[in-house]
């Protein structure tokens, strides 16, 4: 560090935990301005950093390894507002925290869950192979478990195999959700990150879970009713 406060190369690299040849890298793609306000050039290849950088650095290489972003859409992100790029992985980062937390506590042993539920075995592994239940060492998270109770709600009622009913019907509605979910995330992170604390904004988000559920659910049946009129109609 010189009199100014400003870093060195090898500094920048050593305060932010990123390679110095990572940071050349970003400096080249335009993520960082080597020739900005701030920086001092002492020679062609020797120059001094704000300390600032050394956040900057950090949130590229976040952006880049853990939501796999491109340096393109990140110089974007960090071009059109810095303090609204770094809020969103804040609080990216705490919806995902508590999420995390409510579902490892309530995991249930696969065990447990085969004699709580009357669900065959072969139905129980399908359900895992194609990824729609993710159980891990210690069992079912809550959301394994609640997927689970409807199975064994829908062939209680009738929805089995001999009609032609299988885990294979599940994939449609996933299907069908991924866009919707999609289009979700990046309203509601739009709305509030920045706008409110990241604990705050986790527990509004939190608060919606059920209340999401009912509407969703409520709304399918309308929709199903109203299909049904219309092919009869049709016919």
């Amino acid at each position: 560090m010189n009199d100014d406060g400003l870093l060195k190369m090898s500094e920048l690299a050593q305060r932010s935990g990123v390679s110095a040849g990572t940071i050349k890298h970003y400096l080249r793609e335009g993520l960082l301005d080597g020739e900005g306000e701030g920086v001092v050039r002492t020679s062609r290849n020797m120059a001094y950093y704000p300390p600032a950088y050394v956040e900057r650095i950090t949130l590229i290489k976040r952006l880049q390894e853990d939501r796999f972003m491109p340096l393109k859409v990140i110089k974007g992100m960090l071009d059109e507002d810095p303090d609204r790029a770094l809020a969103l992985v804040e609080l990216e980062d705490k919806i995902i925290e508590r999420a995390l937390e409510r579902r490892e506590s309530a995991r249930v042993s696969s065990a447990e869950i085969r004699k709580r539920y009357d669900l065959p075995k072969v139905v129980l592994d399908r359900l895992v192979e194609i990824g729609v239940l993710t159980p891990n060492g210690r069992g079912y998270d809550a959301d394994d478990v609640a997927i689970i109770e409807a199975m064994v709600r829908f062939r209680a009622g009738g929805y089995d195999e001999t009609l032609g009913f299988t885990v294979y019907d599940t994939l449609r509605y996933r299907e069908a959700l991924q866009p919707l979910v999609e289009e979700e995330i990046a309203t509601m992170l739009g709305r509030l990150a920045g706008e409110v604390e990241p604990d705050r904004a986790a527990d509004i988000i939190a608060s919606g879970t059920e209340p999401l559920r009912e509407l969703l659910g409520a709304m399918h049946s309308k929709l199903m009713l109203a299909e049904l009129r219309r092919q009869a109609g049709d016919r």
